[in-house]
This record gives C-alpha cells, sequence and structure tokens, in this order.
C-alpha cells in the first residue's frame, strides 16, 4: 500500500549500515518513492581554520565521502530506482532536518548509531535530536537487525476527545499493518490502560468501597476493550478485506503504565519493529519527546518507527537565502 513518496536515507553512522539502507530501498521499490541518499560531517568546520590547504582538503574529504555513498547505492544492484547523493557539511541533526523541511521529505531512514560513553541506551545524541525535531516520520534501524520483520508492534493511546490522536493511531496502525503485509509480518497492537487516579479511589482518604472500584475498574476495562476494537477494525477496513484476513492482528490490552507495558510486551515477543508516536500539541513547536515515548525507547532494543503528531511544528529553521 502506497505511503510514502520522498524517502531521505541518512548515511554516516560508521557502522555496517547496509542492512538499513537495503531496507530504505526495498520501502521505496514497494512505494514507488524518490530516494535520497545523505551524509555529513559534522567537524569538518574545524579544518577551514586550522590550515592554508583547508578548502582543497575539504573538497578531497567531500569527493570521498560522495564516493561512499555511491559505492553504497551500487551495492544494490537490483533496483530500478534513480537514487541521488548528497554530502553536507556542518551540524548532522540539523543539516538533516532542514533537508527534510526544504525537500518536503515524507520518511527519514537512518541506521541506529551506537551512544559513545558509559551511558547504557540504544540512541546516540544525533538519533535522539532526529527523533525529538524532525517532523516527519524517523525510522532508525538496528544494523545488527535481519532484514526485514517477523514480529512488528504498534502501540496506540486512548483519548477519546482528541480527534487528532485518532487521526495519528490510524496513521500508525495502517502503517505498521502496510509494513507488516510487505514482509509478511506478525502484527502485534498494544493498548495500555489504567482507571484514572486508581491509587486516589482505594486510598484511605477515599469514600468509595472496594467493590465499587472495582466495579469501575471492570467498566474502564469494558469501554477501553470496545474502543480498542473498534480503532484496529477501523485501520484494518482501510487495508482492504483480503489484507485485513491475511494479517489477523494479535491485540494486546494490558493493564498498567505503557512506558512499563509496551517495552515489557516488546521484549516477550521478541519484536525487530516498535512503532509508536512522539507525543506533541497541535501547532506548537516541538522540541522533546513525550514522557512516555521516551521512557519506551529509553528501554527497547529493536528497530524504531516514530511518528510526529497532527500540526508538529520543527524548531529547526531553513537558512535565509
Amino acid at each position: 500500500m502506497k505511503r510514502f513518496s520522498n524517502i531521505l536515507f541518512v548515511a554516516g553512522s560508521g557502522q555496517n549500515e547496509s542492512t538499513a539502507f537495503k531496507q530504505a530501498v526495498n520501502i521505496a521499490e514497494i512505494n514507488q518513492a524518490k530516494l535520497t541518499v545523505v551524509g555529513v560531517f559534522d567537524d569538518i568546520s574545524r579544518l577551514k581554520s586550522s590550515m592554508p590547504i583547508a578548502s582543497d582538503l575539504i573538497d578531497g574529504i567531500i569527493e570521498q565521502k560522495k564516493q561512499e555513498l555511491q559505492n553504497l547505492v551500487n551495492s544494490v544492484l537490483d533496483h530500478d530506482l534513480q537514487i541521488e547523493v548528497k554530502v553536507f557539511t556542518g551540524k548532522a541533526f540539523i543539516n538533516i532536518i532542514q533537508e527534510v523541511i526544504k525537500f518536503e521529505r515524507d520518511l527519514l531512514i537512518k541506521a541506529i548509531e551506537q551512544p559513545i560513553g558509559f551511558i547504557e541506551t540504544l540512541f546516540a545524541n544525533t538519533d535522539i535530536k532526529i527523533l525529538r525535531k524532525c517532523p516527519c516520520p524517523v525510522w532508525l534501524i538496528k544494523t545488527k537487525a535481519q532484514e526485514g520483520y517477523k514480529e512488528i508492534l504498534v502501540g496506540i493511546d486512548y483519548e477519546p476527545d482528541n480527534p487528532e490522536n485518532d487521526i495519528i493511531n490510524q496513521q500508525m496502525l495502517t502503517m505498521a499493518g502496510s509494513l507488516a503485509l510487505a514482509d509478511f509480518s506478525e502484527l502485534h497492537i498494544v493498548h495500555a490502560w489504567q482507571l484514572p487516579h486508581e491509587a486516589v479511589l482505594r486510598s484511605y482518604r477515599s469514600t468509595f468501597t472496594t467493590s465499587q472500584v472495582d466495579e469501575m475498574v471492570e467498566e474502564e476495562k469494558l469501554a477501553r476493550k470496545k474502543w480498542f476494537a473498534n480503532t484496529v477494525k477501523r485501520s484494518m477496513d482501510t487495508l482492504g478485506n483480503d489484507a485485513s484476513s491475511f494479517l489477523k492482528p494479535v491485540m494486546h490490552l494490558v493493564e498498567g503504565c505503557a512506558g512499563e507495558v509496551v517495552p515489557e510486551l516488546a521484549k516477550e515477543i521478541g519484536v525487530e519493529l516498535v512503532v509508536l508516536s512522539t507525543l506533541g500539541r497541535s501547532g506548537v513547536t516541538g522540541y522533546l519527546i513525550g514522557n512516555t515515548a521516551e521512557t519506551i525507547l529509553n528501554q527497547i532494543d529493536c528497530s524504531v518507527l516514530a511518528i510526529k503528531p497532527p500540526g508538529f511544528i520543527s524548531p529547526v529553521k531553513l537558512d535565509k537565502e
């Protein structure tokens, strides 16, 4: 199912990124999309003031990088795509996001960088900044992952009075469904639910009895179950009867906090890709990933497809010409 038309692949993680690039080529072919490959030098500006031959040296480095990227493109011979190659100098995440904004890229794909230092986290600094500030969907691929995914997990949120939340839930579900169909993957959908303020309702200060709170919990569970089933059905209907019958998504309605439930379920199932939404308010310049999304990202060890909410505005601006 066609979803993307203008894909950007970011090269230069310093690791084996052939798996990630093959995924980018595969997605571009499925969607009949344009594919552009870019590489960025973060520290090249230091050369400009360090030696008189800096400009020649910089030109040589850029040409070498272009050739490396072209070799990466040439490594995938069985495709009919016309792939453009670009090299930038400057702050990596700024150049990348400006490229997305200027040329209206609708998907960014990148191999996950290995963090430097002693902090045990999956994502390096550049990846986190891209996740936080890039306006289009960001697909960060674990370099050691196999080509394709056997298990895909998508988590959806419950905000019945927020139409934007419903829009992004449908975006995530149909996108995850399309990817699962393309890779013949098993699709898992999770919704974590809790009775709001249950701890307070059960405290000694509350006027409610235990049985009354238990009844509230059961009512909340039934309401969420109905909403969950309807939400998933609508997304599957957009894929068509044949696709929906083939997918038969596995639904997980789990009581608990999403920041705990989603990573635990991802580990239990052994998923290779998690699809989630980063949190934000419509029309507001976005600087941070929402608390729940950040908590999930810090606990999973697999590829991630992160989607911004409608109306997200990146804090990165285009340079004035």
